[in-house]
């Protein structure tokens, strides 16, 4: 498979990623950027390089906050699994 460049705007500036993902993916993906980056720019009046920096940490605080998520309805789904499981060998 061939990595498919995609050319996209963020802070005003153009970027090429090159990705196996879809353009699709990859311009929803640096729409995000952009929109995370504009508000924080609103909010805090940080140069440049400091805020492409807060964006990212914010970003990995959101990623491991849903894979914090996604692990605890895991095993609650695997308690109601084996509770299930347990029921229906009780009747």
């Amino acid at each position: 498979m061939e990595k498919i460049r995609t050319t996209v705007r963020i802070a005003g500036k153009e970027y090429t990623i090159a990705s196996y993902d879809s353009e699709e993916y990859v311009n929803r993906v640096a729409a995000w950027v952009d929109r995370r980056m504009e508000e924080l720019a609103a909010a805090t009046r940080l140069p440049a390089g400091q805020l492409a920096v807060l964006t990212a940490i914010n970003a990995a605080d959101d990623m491991m906050k849903s894979r914090d998520e996604i692990r605890r309805l895991k095993a609650e789904l695997d308690e109601l699994r084996h509770q299930k499981g347990e029921a229906d060998a009780n009747e």
